[in-house]
C-alpha cells in the first residue's frame, strides 16, 4: 500500500503555515511569475525562501507551480526565475510547458520537476513520455475515472508518481486549459489571469431580437450553465489509496486559510484514520462530513472518478458559496498580560460567541472577553479589516490556531 501525500495549496507566506500545521506534508505556492494563478497573492522570492524554511523544519515539502503556457516572450524571464529559484530550495516545479521543462532541465538539473495537470495527462503513455524526460510525479488531468488511474499505475514504473485532485472547485475546459476568459476579456487563464466566465450567469438572444434574453434552462433566472459543483473525495479515500495515487492534490490557491485549515485538518485525519483503521475510518465518516463543509463550498461530487458526469454535477441556479463560518483571524503570540496578538479579516465582537478551530481537530465554543488595539485601548468591537488586535477569549490559546464564527444563514 502507498502511504499518500497530503498536497495543500497556500496563496501566502500566513496561509502556507496555517497549511503546515493543520496537517498537510507538501504545499504547493505560486511566485510572483508564471504561475497560473495571477490573482492570487503570490510568493516574492524572500516569502518562498521563508516559507520552505518553516515547512522545512516541520517536515514538509514545498514545490513551486511554473506551469503557464509559456509564449516566446516568457522564455528569457523563465530561465532568469530559475535562477533565482536557486537559492530559495523547493523541492521540486510544477511545470506544464515542454519549453520551460527544459529549461528546468537546464538551469535547474538536480531539481524534481512534476508536470502539471495542464499538460493534460489523460494515459500511461503520456506518463512514460514525462519520466523519460526527467519528471519525477506526473498530475493526472481531472477527466480521469478511478479505473483509468488504477490502468496508469499499472503501466508505470513503480518510482513515477502520480498526483491527483481529491478536492476542491472543477474547470469546465479539459484539465484547464479555457479559452473562455481570453475571449470576454482578453485575460488569458493560460496565462494566469482567469476570470472564471464559467461562473456567469448565461442567456440566449437571438439575432433579429437584440436584447431579447431568453433563458438557456426553463427557469426565469437564467442559468450556470458552466457552473460545476466542488470535488469532494472525502469518502473515497480506500478507492484512492488502492488505484495507487501517490498524492492527494487540494484544489485553491486562491483559498483563506480558514479553507486551507478546515480541508487539511479534515484530510488529514481521514488519512491517518484509514492508514490505521478501515473501521475507524468508516465510525469517523459523519466527524469528516461535518468537518468539510464547514468551509465555502458549492456543493459537492464525484467528478468523473466514478463516470462521466451527469447533469447532476452542475448547479443552474445560482454561483453562490455556502458558507457556514465566517474566518475571523489567526491567532499569535500572547503578551505579559495574558492577552493573544490576532490580525482580524472579519468583525467580532466583545460578549460574541465564536469557535476556536485547533489543528489536532478540536472545535472549542469561547465568547469574546476583551478587545485592545495596539494603543493598549479597549475596544467593543473588532470592525476594521487588518487591525492587529490582541484578544482574551479566556482560555489558553495557540499560535496558528483558527478563529471562525458560525453564521445562521449558511449562504453569502
Amino acid at each position: 500500500m502507498r502511504v499518500p501525500e497530503l498536497l495543500v495549496p497556500a496563496s501566502s507566506l500566513e496561509v502556507l503555515k496555517i497549511a503546515v500545521v493543520f496537517g498537510a506534508n507538501a504545499v504547493y505556492i505560486g511566485g510572483e511569475a508564471f504561475g497560473l494563478r495571477a490573482k492570487a497573492k503570490n510568493f516574492s522570492l524572500e516569502e518562498m525562501r521563508e516559507g520552505v524554511e518553516f515547512a522545512h523544519a516541520r517536515g514538509v515539502k514545498v514545490y513551486v507551480t511554473a506551469n503557464i503556457l509559456a509564449h516566446n516572450a516568457d522564455l528569457a524571464g523563465v530561465r532568469e526565475y530559475f535562477e533565482d529559484l536557486k537559492s530559495v530550495g523547493p523541492d521540486a516545479l510544477i511545470i506544464s510547458d515542454p519549453g520551460v521543462f527544459m529549461i528546468a532541465r537546464e538551469v535547474l538539473p538536480d531539481m524534481e520537476l512534476h508536470v502539471s495537470t495542464q499538460a493534460n495527462n489523460t494515459n500511461y503513455g503520456t506518463y512514460q513520455f514525462w519520466q523519460k524526460q526527467g519528471a519525477k510525479r506526473v498530475v493526472s488531468a481531472r477527466e480521469l475515472s478511478m479505473k483509468e488511474i488504477k490502468e496508469i499505475r499499472a503501466n508505470i514504473p513503480d518510482d513515477l508518481e502520480i498526483e491527483t485532485f481529491i478536492h476542491g472547485a472543477m474547470c469546465i475546459s479539459y484539465s484547464g486549459r479555457c479559452l473562455l476568459s481570453n475571449y470576454f476579456t482578453g485575460r488569458d487563464a493560460n496565462q494566469g489571469a482567469c476570470t472564471h466566465p464559467c461562473r456567469w450567469k448565461y442567456a440566449v438572444v437571438e439575432e433579429s431580437r437584440p436584447g431579447e434574453y431568453l433563458p438557456v434552462y426553463e427557469n426565469e433566472r437564467g442559468t450556470y450553465i458552466f457552473n460545476s459543483k466542488d470535488l469532494c473525495m472525502i469518502e473515497h479515500i480506500p478507492e484512492l489509496i488502492d488505484a495507487g495515487i501517490d498524492s492527494f492534490k487540494i484544489e485553491g490557491r486562491m483559498k483563506t486559510a480558514l479553507y486551507v485549515a478546515t480541508v487539511a485538518r479534515t484530510y488529514r485525519r481521514a488519512i491517518d484514520d484509514y492508514l490505521e483503521s478501515p473501521e475507524l475510518y468508516r465510525k469517523n465518516m459523519p466527524w469528516y462530513l461535518d468537518q468539510i463543509s464547514n468551509c465555502t463550498y458549492r456543493q459537492f461530487t464525484t467528478g468523473f472518478f466514478f463516470g462521466k458526469p451527469s447533469e447532476e454535477a452542475q448547479i443552474y441556479d445560482s454561483n453562490t458559496y455556502v458558507k457556514e463560518y465566517t474566518y475571523l483571524g489567526i491567532v499569535g503570540a500572547a503578551n505579559e498580560q495574558g492577552l493573544y496578538e490576532i490580525e482580524q479579516r472579519n468583525k467580532f465582537s466583545v460578549g460574541e460567541t465564536i469557535e476556536v478551530m485547533k489543528p489536532d481537530g478540536a472545535n472549542i465554543e469561547v465568547v469574546v472577553r476583551r478587545i485592545v488595539n495596539e494603543d493598549g485601548e479597549d475596544q467593543t468591537s473588532a470592525p476594521h479589516p487588518k487591525q492587529k488586535l490582541w484578544i482574551d477569549l479566556g482560555c489558553p490559546l495557540e499560535i496558528y490556531d483558527i478563529l471562525r464564527r458560525k453564521e445562521d444563514e449558511g449562504h453569502e
